[in-house]
């Protein structure tokens, strides 16, 4: 009970210090004195850094073991959200690109420690990491300001708040880290043979392109609806509603598609009501709106799943797995990282969110091709 609570706990600790800034950036630009390219430079150094410390987890996790890794993210994260709250833009920037570093750690190496401590459970437990991840994200977005309230701390302290959940999460995964495996360098490296299999570069895709079309929502979805004629907090509330359906469908869908040998059904019907979800902005934003949340928050949600379920999935061992969700999250957070921007310079130059909609429903026809690819059954590693 204690290793699948510690499991749950690091799992919640791996959104908010990234979604916990949203809503205190006006604040914190003020406080500081930045620009609006400077306060939107903090969640780039973040994602730039997911992007790129990802790969660090499987030299780690050979060296000191899976368990002790996680420990290791943990106490991190916990340092980089105090950091940032002391004065100054330096270690603002410096303590989120710390929380950042180890939140791409822990995001590497969690589907090696499902397969590693859950082998049989693959599917079960990978739904229940997912929803937790999601969950920490949209309960840090919704409770920053009602704490800063509550507290009266500001944005310094309710940033080093979230070092609590982060500790506590320490506290209860210890036991594990330090009874866990401690690692070592004997035996073969798997990641020649994953960077090799097109299995890898199946399931990169669908990793990147599904993360891509979601931070292109969460940067702009608000603003899609206000330009469309939606009072701004109607606007907030959508983004909050599609996020929150997420939970629920990243904890049935890995369930019911790890029973199967293929998840290629499931793939493909991700990407479809993802599709149908940008569609409805771009057709009739007004028109029954939250509708369209439903079935965006929906896709999203299940491709988010199925894209972890799949690294869990396809390798033979929790070594081959940390391999391949480090190439699959490294590269994948890169691509990611591209999309607010591409998507906010293609309506500036045309003017309007007709184009960069349809080139949304360009990328999802990929991630589609890419998924159907992904879903079929293989196994990697043999």
């Amino acid at each position: 009970m204690a290793l699948v609570a510690g499991f749950v706990l690091a799992a919640l600790n791996l959104r908010p210090a990234i979604a916990g800034i949203s809503p205190l950036l006006d604040e914190i630009m003020d406080d500081v004195g930045l620009s609006p390219a400077g306060g939107g430079a903090i969640t780039t150094v973040m994602m730039v850094c997911l992007g790129v410390f990802g790969a660090v987890a499987p030299l780690l996790a050979r060296r000191v073991g899976l368990d002790r890794t996680l420990l290791a993210g943990l106490l991190v994260i916990a340092a980089g959200v105090s950091l940032r709250g002391l004065d100054g833009p330096l270690v603002l920037y410096l303590g989120s690109a710390l929380a950042a570093t180890a939140i791409a750690v822990m995001n590497v190496a969690m589907p090696g420690v499902v397969k590693q401590h859950f082998p049989s459970r693959i599917n079960l437990m990978t739904g229940i990491y997912v929803s937790a991840v999601v969950a920490g994200a949209a309960a840090s977005s919704a409770l920053v300001i009602p704490l800063e309230h509550l507290t009266g701390y500001g944005w310094r302290g309710v940033s080093a708040l979230l070092a609590v959940p982060a500790l506590l999460a320490a506290l209860l995964w210890f036991p594990q880290a330090w009874r866990g495996r401690p690692g070592g360098s004997n035996g073969p490296r798997p990641i020649g043979a994953v960077l090799r299999s097109p299995v890898t570069w199946y399931v990169t895709g669908l990793m990147g392109l599904q993360s891509l079309t979601f931070y292109v929502m969460l940067a702009w979805l608000p603003t899609i609806f206000i330009e469309a004629g939606l009072p701004a907090d109607q606007a907030g509330y959508l983004l909050s509603l599609t996020n929150l359906v997420q939970v629920g469908t990243s904890l049935a869908v890995p369930v019911l598609a790890g029973r199967r040998p293929s998840q290629v059904p499931y793939v493909v019907g991700a990407c479809v009501l993802t599709a149908l979800g940008y569609l409805g902005m771009l057709l009739a934003p007004t028109t029954l709106p939250w509708v369209w949340m439903i079935v965006l928050g929906v896709g999203q949600g299940a491709t988010f799943a199925l894209s972890l379920l799949l690294i869990a999935l396809r390798p033979v061992n929790s070594a081959t797995v940390t391999a391949l969700s480090a190439v699959a999250q490294s590269v994948g957070y890169g691509v990611a990282a591209l999309g607010p921007v591409l998507f906010g310079l293609l309506r500036e130059v045309s003017g309007g969110w007709s184009v960069p909609l349809l080139a949304g429903l360009g990328v999802i026809a990929v991630q589609t091709v890419t998924g159907w690819r992904a879903g079929r059954p293989a196994t990697l590693g043999r």
